[in-house]
């Protein structure tokens, strides 16, 4: 009987040895893991912030940072991102992160954008 080698495990590995999901942030390009990441999705024509990752339709990831959010904007990152045509709203995205961004810098990690 032929042996098989192992697939190889996709995503970095915790400290417990499980696989960590991988994604990409869509203004930096830096694969991170997910669980570091803001899931965005876009309802009639807004991208808003989903950070339970319930909300239907095609994400895309982003770090919670203005820097990236801006690199996004100037790459024109989202319509490619989200497969859609046109522009897209990103004022509630921008209002949601300025909001993150200073309770990241007291050194809590809350994303309840």
């Amino acid at each position: 009987m032929r042996q098989v080698p192992p697939t190889p495990r996709r995503g970095r590995l915790s400290q417990r040895g499980r696989a960590v999901p991988l994604r990409t942030c869509v203004g930096c390009r830096v694969c991170t893991a997910k669980s570091d990441l803001l899931r965005l999705v876009v309802v009639e024509g807004v991208i808003v912030p989903d950070p339970a990752g319930r909300l239907p339709g095609r994400g895309a990831y982003i770090h919670p940072d203005p820097a990236c959010l801006e690199l996004a904007e100037r790459r024109r990152a989202f319509p490619r991102a989200f497969r859609l045509a046109g522009s897209l709203d990103i004022r509630v995205l921008r209002d949601g992160l300025a909001v993150v961004t200073p309770r990241q810098q007291d050194g809590r990690m809350v994303s309840d954008v």
